[in-house]
């Protein structure tokens, strides 16, 4: 267990300050994006490889067949029905109702997403890229439902989480699994290719306890206008468009946001978060207490063993 003050004697120089009174800018990123030597063909051909190192994402389609979607779905909707989850800190609803925007901590509350988070095809190639052994940062549901599901704002993550978290370095990436159909009109996500090579020096400090409104509507850590122009320039914008069983992969640093769904059509996915054991969190560079654990795994950093996907049963995914 890391302690409060051994948190803060080990944290590292800070080389992507970010809420500290300077005025918005964008800097050169200083860490790799990939961090293996070469491509493992077991996991990631070298072309895609390659792609994500330039892009900073990939959308793999297929990795998941009907039989294990269906699974997910089933426990996507057993969580959502069940009124004890839903009135715990975990759950997120939209600003305009009770509906579930957001279900954290997914691979400790239920069994078949924490034989997921596991399993190889997204452990073992995220272990790979980083080229570490790796622990679930973060892991949650994205429900964003029909009709009044509400927008995620263009931000970086690895913005919030060094700022709020403390994680030191960009040594971590995400992984979303697509569970309902994901295309421009449910709002799919969006993200800013090349973006992950640069970051986005956000003004304004971070309040006290900026979670309990940021899952909701985010209005800190978020790039000016002027940023976002320039990147958007840079690299365009592409929507991550996939069908159920496909794989989003995104650097950790990539800028990317969502519109509104104002269709019929949710937009779900599982979504987890891999840090490299190297890079584990430290004391939040905001100066502020660190976030709920849901929100960070800080007290129960463990290293997972990839291994296949089991449905059937929950079993442990630690070694």
């Amino acid at each position: 267990m890391i302690t409060e003050k051994a948190e803060q004697s080990e944290q590292s120089e800070d080389v992507y300050q970010s809420r500290n009174g300077d005025k918005p800018k964008i800097i050169q990123r200083v860490d790799p994006v990939v961090y293996a030597q070469a491509a493992n063909p077991s996991l990631i051909a070298e072309d895609l490889q390659a792609r994500y190192e330039r892009q900073g994402f990939l959308v793999l389609d297929n990795v998941f067949n009907k039989r294990e979607v269906d699974s997910f779905r089933q426990e996507l909707n057993r969580l959502n029905d069940d009124k004890e989850i839903k009135a715990s800190a975990e759950a997120i609803t939209e600003l305009s109702s009770d509906e579930i925007r957001s279900l954290f901590k997914i691979h400790e509350i239920s069994p078949v997403f924490k034989s997921l988070a596991a399993d190889n095809r997204l452990a073992g190639l995220a272990q790979h890229l980083l080229n570490d052994r790796v622990y679930i940062h973060q892991s949650r549901l994205n429900y964003k439902p029909g009709f009044r599901g509400k927008e995620f704002y263009w931000h970086s993550d690895f913005e919030t989480w060094h700022v709020e978290d403390g994680m030191p370095r960009m040594r971590a990436l995400s992984m979303s699994i697509i569970l309902t159909e994901n295309d421009q009109r449910n709002g799919a996500l969006m993200l800013i290719p090349g973006s992950h090579k640069k970051f986005v020096v956000c003004e304004e400090e971070t309040p006290e306890n900026h979670y309990s409104v940021s899952l909701k509507k985010q209005e800190y850590g978020i790039p000016s206008d002027e940023c976002l122009a320039s990147l958007v320039a840079d690299g365009g914008i592409v929507s991550a468009i996939g069908k159920p069983g496909s794989v989003l992969i995104f650097d950790s640093n990539m800028m990317h946001g969502s519109n509104s769904n104002i269709t019929p059509w949710p937009r779900s996915n599982v979504f987890f978060v891999y840090n490299a054991i190297s890079n584990r969190v430290t004391w939040p560079f905001c100066g502020l207490s660190p976030r709920p654990e849901y929100l960070c795994s800080r007290k129960a950093i463990r290293a997972i063993e990839p291994r296949p996907f089991n449905v059937a049963v929950g079993q442990s995914i630690y070694a």
